[in-house]
């Protein structure tokens, strides 16, 4: 996530110097202060739906984990260690909410430094467990016979141990530096604010903090369009067997992907587009201004995920998915079951069909002969 605009989540004492002294919005000073408050408006009743919604789901989905599956696989541990990523964001996200309402941080300088780390680790968590969840998935449908499958559940702790440290290790010099600006209510967390005012440190690292951003959404979703093709065209080669299977696997690719465009795609974009402005066009003031109202409102989207992860659980696991039915209220249980019943026996009524074909044809082959 972009949280260069964090705090007000704005830029604004931006004092990149125009190209030839002048002629731009800011002239020599560059593009003046962005002057919106639109984040005070839109982020609160989006990040409070995102922490509500979050926290519902995470909880069922924790609980389920805990105290209903009574056996656990390689993919129940990923899902597991996702909605641990997921509680890190929610934990997080309601300082934030209430430095937007009073329009100042009151929580200190460890607060800050640890609020900025979990948000940003969310993210980086949230995109790599996921994708390990899909290619686990993969090699189950397509591959069924690599040893890759036989990943034992200690194998699999030690995945998910690589992929924390992984993902935490570029993010843990963020906690050495102080990001308190201003003093008493104009007091902000900010994880960056101005050429002018940063560090060489800091500049440093807030490029590798967009190099990331860019990367880990980059790399992971041409992996998972690698999958979903794989999987697709696995489909369409199996379509007389067994294809519940690999329809399953079909749609957790898909609630994936789906859930990298809506949550992880816009920050991407806007970060790259901030990243371009800021290098080759920084007397573009009404560019810098648009982007930083689409960072403003993609920030809102980017933990929207929380909130959706519950929903490749369900997909992803057949264990969860029992467990999470036989926990509901006997009504739901018996729309659910009908619905399970419905799919059985139109699997039923294709293997019959299938029976009945090769029935006709052996008793054609019998009367040639």
């Amino acid at each position: 996530m972009s949280l260069e605009l964090s705090g007000n989540f704005t830029e604004s004492n931006w004092t990149t110097p125009v190209p030839g002294g002048g002629g731009g919005p800011g002239g020599r000073g560059g593009c003046p202060p962005v002057g919106i408050q639109l984040e005070g408006l839109i982020l609160p009743p989006v990040l409070t739906i995102d922490v509500i919604l979050g926290l519902l789901g995470n909880v069922v989905a924790l609980w389920i984990f805990c105290f209903k599956l009574k056996s656990w696989n390689p993919n129940t541990l990923f899902l597991f260690n996702l909605v641990i990523a997921d509680f890190f964001a929610l934990l997080s996200l309601p300082l934030r909410i209430d430095a937007l309402l009073r329009g100042h941080w009151v929580f200190g300088d460890g607060m800050c430094r640890i609020n900025l780390f979990l948000m940003f680790s969310n993210r980086s968590a949230s995109i790599a467990l996921m994708t390990v969840v899909a290619i686990y998935r993969y090699f189950k449908v397509v591959h069924p016979h690599h040893r890759f499958n036989r990943m034992t559940k200690r194998q699999a702790a030690f995945v998910s141990l690589f992929v924390w440290i992984l993902v935490i290790s570029p993010r843990v010099p963020m906690l050495a530096y102080n990001h308190i600006k201003g003093s008493g209510d104009k007091t902000q967390c900010f994880f960056f604010t101005s050429y002018k005012e940063a560090s060489r440190a800091i500049i440093i690292l807030v490029a590798m903090h967009r190099i990331l951003t860019v990367l880990e959404f980059i790399v992971p979703f041409g992996m998972l369009i690698f999958c979903s093709a794989r999987i697709s065209c696995f489909l369409r080669k199996r379509q007389i067997g067994k294809p519940d299977k690999v329809r399953k696997a079909m749609r957790v690719c898909a609630a994936i992907v789906a859930v990298f465009m809506v949550c992880f795609l816009p920050t991407t974009v806007t970060t790259i587009g901030i990243w371009v402005i800021r290098s080759f066009r920084p007397w573009d003031c009404t560019s810098f201004y648009t982007f930083t109202q689409l960072t403003i409102v993609s920030l809102g989207l980017n933990f929207l995920n929380s909130a959706l992860d519950p929903i490749i659980y369900v997909f992803s696991s057949s264990m969860f998915r029992k467990a999470l039915c036989s926990s509901l209220p006997r009504a739901l249980r018996c729309m659910m079951d009908a619905g399970d019943g419905k799919e059985a026996s139109s699997t039923e009524s294709q293997s019959t069909t299938q029976q009945e074909l090769k029935s006709i044809r052996d008793d054609r082959r019998s009367e040639a002969l």
